[in-house]
Protein backbone atom coordinates (compact mmCIF):
# COMPACT_ATOMS: atom_id res chain seq x y z
CA UNK A 1 0.00 0.00 0.00
CA UNK A 2 0.98 3.35 -1.06
CA UNK A 3 0.25 6.46 1.35
CA UNK A 4 -1.54 9.24 -0.66
CA UNK A 5 -3.39 11.83 1.61
CA UNK A 6 -4.09 12.64 5.03
CA UNK A 7 -8.08 13.25 6.06
CA UNK A 8 -7.94 16.38 7.97
CA UNK A 9 -11.85 17.68 8.59
CA UNK A 10 -15.19 17.39 7.84
CA UNK A 11 -17.03 18.95 4.63
CA UNK A 12 -20.75 19.58 5.01
CA UNK A 13 -23.23 17.64 6.69
CA UNK A 14 -23.85 14.24 4.45
CA UNK A 15 -20.11 12.68 6.08
CA UNK A 16 -17.76 14.70 3.58
CA UNK A 17 -13.86 15.23 4.00
CA UNK A 18 -10.93 17.16 3.11
CA UNK A 19 -8.11 15.74 2.17
CA UNK A 20 -4.63 16.95 1.68
CA UNK A 21 -2.72 14.82 -1.07
CA UNK A 22 0.73 14.06 -0.72
CA UNK A 23 2.92 14.26 -3.79
CA UNK A 24 2.33 10.40 -4.20
CA UNK A 25 -1.38 10.72 -5.48
CA UNK A 26 -1.69 9.66 -8.63
CA UNK A 27 -2.71 12.57 -11.15
CA UNK A 28 -4.81 9.84 -13.41
CA UNK A 29 -6.70 8.29 -10.37
CA UNK A 30 -10.18 7.27 -11.25
CA UNK A 31 -12.28 7.23 -8.31
CA UNK A 32 -14.11 4.15 -9.18
CA UNK A 33 -10.63 2.78 -7.78
CA UNK A 34 -10.65 2.57 -3.79
CA UNK A 35 -9.06 4.32 -1.67
CA UNK A 36 -7.99 2.19 1.68
CA UNK A 37 -7.94 3.39 5.64
CA UNK A 38 -5.95 1.20 8.22
CA UNK A 39 -8.74 0.76 10.77
CA UNK A 40 -7.44 -1.95 13.65
CA UNK A 41 -4.41 -2.89 10.94
CA UNK A 42 -7.04 -4.15 8.42
CA UNK A 43 -6.87 -2.07 5.37
CA UNK A 44 -10.68 -0.86 4.89
CA UNK A 45 -11.82 -0.26 0.94
CA UNK A 46 -13.74 3.52 0.91
CA UNK A 47 -15.43 3.73 -2.45
CA UNK A 48 -15.60 7.06 -3.16
CA UNK A 49 -19.17 8.69 -4.35
CA UNK A 50 -18.12 12.16 -4.81
CA UNK A 51 -14.45 12.88 -5.53
CA UNK A 52 -13.21 16.80 -6.09
CA UNK A 53 -9.76 17.97 -6.97
CA UNK A 54 -9.50 21.45 -4.89
CA UNK A 55 -5.84 22.48 -5.90
CA UNK A 56 -2.80 19.96 -6.19
CA UNK A 57 -2.78 19.43 -2.70
CA UNK A 58 -6.18 19.16 -1.80
CA UNK A 59 -9.65 17.25 -2.65
CA UNK A 60 -13.22 17.20 -1.30
CA UNK A 61 -14.59 13.36 -0.89
CA UNK A 62 -17.65 11.90 -0.03
CA UNK A 63 -18.13 7.72 0.19
CA UNK A 64 -20.37 5.62 -0.57
CA UNK A 65 -21.26 3.74 3.33
CA UNK A 66 -20.26 7.22 5.16
CA UNK A 67 -23.04 8.82 4.98
CA UNK A 68 -23.32 11.04 8.09
CA UNK A 69 -20.93 13.89 9.72
CA UNK A 70 -20.34 11.42 13.21
CA UNK A 71 -19.45 8.38 10.94
CA UNK A 72 -16.97 10.35 9.00
CA UNK A 73 -15.59 11.84 11.83
CA UNK A 74 -15.34 8.27 14.30
CA UNK A 75 -14.05 6.34 10.97
CA UNK A 76 -11.88 8.87 9.09
CA UNK A 77 -10.58 11.90 10.25
CA UNK A 78 -6.89 11.84 11.19
CA UNK A 79 -6.25 8.43 9.14
CA UNK A 80 -3.90 8.46 6.21
CA UNK A 81 -5.16 7.16 3.25
CA UNK A 82 -3.49 4.57 0.59
CA UNK A 83 -4.11 3.60 -2.63
CA UNK A 84 -3.10 0.04 -3.96
CA UNK A 85 0.77 0.00 -5.39
CA UNK A 86 0.89 -1.32 -8.94
CA UNK A 87 2.78 -4.07 -9.43
CA UNK A 88 6.28 -3.93 -9.30
CA UNK A 89 6.76 -7.39 -10.71
CA UNK A 90 5.64 -6.06 -14.32
CA UNK A 91 8.91 -4.11 -14.09
CA UNK A 92 10.91 -7.49 -13.89
CA UNK A 93 9.29 -9.14 -17.41
CA UNK A 94 11.77 -10.10 -19.87
CA UNK A 95 11.79 -12.32 -23.24
CA UNK A 96 13.68 -15.27 -22.94
CA UNK A 97 15.51 -14.08 -26.10
CA UNK A 98 16.49 -11.23 -24.08
CA UNK A 99 18.93 -13.37 -22.63
CA UNK A 100 20.85 -14.08 -25.75
CA UNK A 101 24.65 -12.98 -25.58
CA UNK A 102 24.35 -12.85 -21.52
CA UNK A 103 27.74 -14.29 -19.91
CA UNK A 104 27.02 -17.89 -17.97
CA UNK A 105 28.15 -19.66 -15.14
CA UNK A 106 27.63 -23.03 -14.15
CA UNK A 107 29.95 -23.59 -10.95
CA UNK A 108 33.33 -22.96 -11.76
CA UNK A 109 32.52 -22.75 -16.00
CA UNK A 110 32.24 -19.96 -17.70
CA UNK A 111 30.61 -19.20 -20.76
CA UNK A 112 27.77 -17.69 -23.16
CA UNK A 113 24.03 -18.21 -23.82
CA UNK A 114 24.35 -18.30 -27.47
CA UNK A 115 20.92 -19.21 -28.57
CA UNK A 116 16.92 -20.12 -27.51
CA UNK A 117 14.96 -22.58 -28.75
CA UNK A 118 11.49 -21.69 -28.08
CA UNK A 119 8.87 -24.77 -27.81
CA UNK A 120 5.95 -25.39 -25.58
CA UNK A 121 7.06 -28.84 -24.66
CA UNK A 122 10.74 -28.48 -24.01
CA UNK A 123 12.30 -24.53 -24.54
CA UNK A 124 16.10 -25.00 -24.33
CA UNK A 125 19.26 -22.77 -24.04
CA UNK A 126 21.97 -23.11 -25.90
CA UNK A 127 25.15 -22.25 -24.01
CA UNK A 128 28.81 -22.88 -25.12
CA UNK A 129 31.23 -23.48 -23.22
CA UNK A 130 34.94 -24.31 -23.78
CA UNK A 131 33.57 -23.52 -27.42
CA UNK A 132 31.39 -26.45 -26.95
CA UNK A 133 28.06 -26.24 -27.57
CA UNK A 134 25.12 -27.43 -24.66
CA UNK A 135 21.28 -27.50 -25.26
CA UNK A 136 19.99 -27.41 -21.79
CA UNK A 137 16.31 -27.14 -20.36
CA UNK A 138 15.57 -23.67 -19.92
CA UNK A 139 13.89 -24.53 -16.55
CA UNK A 140 13.14 -21.75 -13.91
CA UNK A 141 14.71 -24.53 -11.53
CA UNK A 142 18.18 -24.54 -13.23
CA UNK A 143 18.60 -20.47 -13.44
CA UNK A 144 20.13 -19.67 -9.86
CA UNK A 145 20.31 -15.54 -10.91
CA UNK A 146 20.06 -13.23 -13.62
CA UNK A 147 22.07 -10.16 -13.16
CA UNK A 148 21.12 -8.13 -16.22
CA UNK A 149 23.29 -4.99 -15.03
CA UNK A 150 26.46 -7.42 -15.61
CA UNK A 151 24.39 -9.46 -18.28
CA UNK A 152 25.44 -13.03 -16.25
CA UNK A 153 23.33 -15.88 -15.90
CA UNK A 154 23.74 -18.10 -12.84
CA UNK A 155 22.88 -21.74 -13.54
CA UNK A 156 22.68 -24.52 -11.60
CA UNK A 157 22.56 -27.94 -13.53
CA UNK A 158 21.89 -31.35 -12.52
CA UNK A 159 25.10 -33.94 -12.46
CA UNK A 160 25.37 -35.03 -16.22
CA UNK A 161 23.36 -32.55 -17.60
CA UNK A 162 26.35 -31.08 -19.46
CA UNK A 163 28.73 -33.52 -21.25
CA UNK A 164 32.11 -31.75 -21.15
Amino acid sequence: MLAVGRIGRLFGTEGGVMISLYASFPDDFQFEEPLFVYIDELAVPLYCSKFERRGQAGAIVTFDDINTTRRAEDFLVGREIFIEEEDAESDDEFYMEDLIGFKVMVGKLRGELTDYYDSEANPLFEITINDKSHLIPAQEEFIAHIDFDKRIIKFVLPEGLLEL
